[in-house]
């Protein structure tokens, strides 16, 4: 055979073998099934096991996620086993000594995944005893971020036989298990007795509370195991859309199976200064690590800063905002201040602790000066240039220039149509040395003709730069607001220029009307209003179980209700040490539609419906593992 037909043989042999070959087209069928478990070594629930290594082999291949975070061995390890997967096989090496007439389990949650399309063998715990009995009794439940209900995944949930409440702070759990994707867990292998809960995300693996860092969640209550006979019916199909058979199925229930834990982080109590940026010459701000117990003392070093700053401080006094009024203090490039603020000593008592600084600005005061200077020359030279132009300059005696006044902005919050309780904002970049409220009018404005009106400008609190604007504003009716120059002048000599806006707010058509009844709730309740994206639109506290939401624009709305115990508006988190549990919160199960011009009631909230089933999914931003596979598979085939 010639070369040249060699090659062409060859060719359209490879051609041939390439269009034979067999693959999925896109859009086709996932395998969706998991592995299955063939057999391991030692057999599931063996006894009387001396051995550190286990071999579990399934019917295909299959690999491990992550699992130095998801697998969970109890009794804890103090030394990290080897787990790794080859082929069809997972092995585990325990290095720690095998304690005698133990019962271990080996929880491998959803880690170990096909090597196709990554179906997990889900909730999977491989157990087996060194004494001659293996411990059956199991509890489960769920654990939720207590402030929105969240399910927290990878969360340590153990037990301890101590039910001293030292026990989390200094011992080890003694059984454990970890949280998936739907906030579940499942602590297996347990032997008789009293229990305590809880839940720990374990930064630093030691299976202790021992960071206030840590989210931690504890039952008030103690648990003791037990099972019970339960029956369940399971459906046989005979095919993908008829119904066969439906039979009874009896089954042992290990409870309890219905725990509820919510999780929290702890308040900071430890209190230091974390950072003081001076981002201009005039200002310089202190971030704390805690909320301050009272307000820090500021002292200059070798100068004075008493009377020549303006403070602005946080809701959490956490944050505070200095501005210098001074001009001999800020235009220093460097400043050496004194802070004195409250610490909590060993004893939790607050003493006091004082920080010595070096505020520096980036950009040097005489640069600053120099570009100021620059500046001036330039406008000077454009006046006159303008001036040489005009009939009867004389260059010998040119008029005098006197620069512009520097401008104050002054930025409005509200648009040309407002809601009826709609925020009216004045904002400035400064605070305020003048505000003049005779040189601000407010007006109906009917027709052609302006009725002035009365009307409250008040600072917002903790702001030195915003004020709102109050007066009796009337549905489909318009309004003028009108301010003079110079009815603003900032403490760095900014002056504002006149300024209008005119307002119509909008008709009472445009609003939708919520009325709820929550009963349980009493006047303790603060139901809030939101959207999807969690964002508050409205807040109400109840009142005899009852509130009811005003003014709400159409669209999708979810409701959160928070328990306000203490009665200071905002939600509080929990403390282990005194044993309070974080405020309780509710959702509403459903989502709200609401369209304008309509009123609605809602008598159907019921706060005591189980707590991990309340939040709707299309909130739920954790969502279950299944769900996000689904998503991101649908995703892939649109994209594609």
């Amino acid at each position: 055979m010639k070369r040249k037909e060699f090659i062409l043989l060859t060719l359209l042999a490879l051609l041939l073998a390439a269009c034979a070959s067999i693959g999925r087209p896109d859009g086709g069928p996932y395998d969706e099934e998991p592995p299955v478990l063939v057999n391991s070594t030692p057999e599931l629930n063996a006894t009387g096991v001396t051995g550190s290594k286990i071999e579990i082999l399934f019917d295909e291949n299959v690999k491990l996620e992550n699992a130095f975070e998801k697998v969970v061995v109890s009794p804890p390890q103090k030394q990290m086993p080897e787990i790794k997967s080859n082929g069809k096989r997972v092995t585990v090496e325990l290095f720690d000594t095998l304690v005698p007439g133990t019962t271990y389990s080996i929880d491998f949650g959803n880690a170990i995944v096909d090597n196709n399309e990554g179906n997990p063998y889900e909730n999977f715990t491989y157990v087996f005893s060194t004494g001659e009995i293996v411990d059956t009794l199991a509890v489960s439940g769920t654990v939720l971020n207590a402030e929105d209900l969240e399910p927290i995944q990878g969360m340590v949930v153990g037990l301890h036989s101590c039910l001293d409440d030292s026990a989390f702070t200094t011992k080890p759990f003694e059984r454990v298990s970890r949280t998936d994707s739907r906030g579940r867990f499942s602590i297996k292998g347990i032997a008789p007795g009293t229990y305590r809960v809880y839940a720990l995300a374990d930064a630093n693996q030691n299976f202790l509370f021992d960071q206030k860092s840590e989210k931690v969640a504890f039952m008030d209550a103690t648990v003791s195991p037990f099972t019970s006979e339960a029956v369940r019916m399971d459906t046989v199909w005979r095919d993908s859309v008829t119904i066969d058979t439906v039979r009874s199925v009896r089954y042992t229930r290990f409870q309890p199976d219905d725990l509820v834990l919510r999780a929290f982080a702890e308040e900071m109590t430890m209190q230091y200064l974390v950072k003081n940026p001076r981002d201009a010459h005039h200002r310089f701000s202190l971030y704390f690590a805690a909320p301050n117990k009272e307000m820090p003392e500021v002292k200059g070093l070798d100068y004075s800063l008493e009377g020549k700053y303006m403070v602005e401080t946080s809701a959490r006094m956490d944050t505070l905002t200095y501005w210098l009024s001074d001009s001999l203090i800020y235009r220093n490039d460097t400043l050496r201040v004194s802070v004195t603020y409250k610490v909590p000593d060993s004893l939790g008592i607050y003493v006091d602790r004082c920080d010595t600084l070096r505020l520096v600005t980036k950009k040097k005061w005489e640069n600053i000066a120099e570009t100021n200077a620059k500046l001036y020359e330039e406008e000077k030279e454009k006046f006159l240039k303008a001036e040489s132009r005009k009939e009867g300059y004389d260059k010998n005696n040119p008029p005098l220039f006197v620069p512009k006044t520097k401008t104050l902005p002054l930025r409005f919050s509200g648009g040309n149509s407002m809601d009826i309780n709609g925020n009216c904002r004045l904002s400035f970049d400064e605070p305020l040395a003048l505000l003049d409220t005779a040189s601000i009018h407010l007006y109906h404005v009917v027709d052609s003709l302006q009725e002035p009106m009365d009307f409250v400008l008040a600072p917002v609190a903790g702001s030195l730069k915003d004020y709102s604007l109050f007066a009796e504003w009337r549905p489909e009716q318009c309004y003028r607001l009108v301010v003079d120059s110079a009815a603003f002048k900032g403490i760095y000599g900014g002056v504002s220029e006149k300024f209008t806006r005119d307002m119509t707010f909008r008709s009472l058509n445009d609003y939708a009307v919520l009325y709820l009844n929550i009963p349980g709730t009493g006047d303790k309740a603060i139901v809030q209003l939101i959207t999807a994206e969690g964002k508050v639109v409205m807040d109400e506290r109840t009142e005899n179980n009852r509130c009811a939401f005003y003014f709400i624009k159409p669209g999708k709305y979810y409701l959160r209700l928070i328990m306000d115990e203490n009665g200071n508006g905002k939600w509080d988190t929990g403390d282990y040490a005194k044993g309070i549990q974080p405020e309780k919160v509710f959702y509403y199960h459903h989502e709200l539609e609401l369209r304008a011009l309509f009123e609605y009631s809602q008598d159907d909230w019921d706060i005591n419906a189980p707590l991990e089933k309340q939040k709707p999914l299309e909130i739920t931003k954790q969502k279950p593992a299944k769900e996000r596979k689904k998503q991101n598979r649908n995703a892939t085939r649109k994209f594609k």
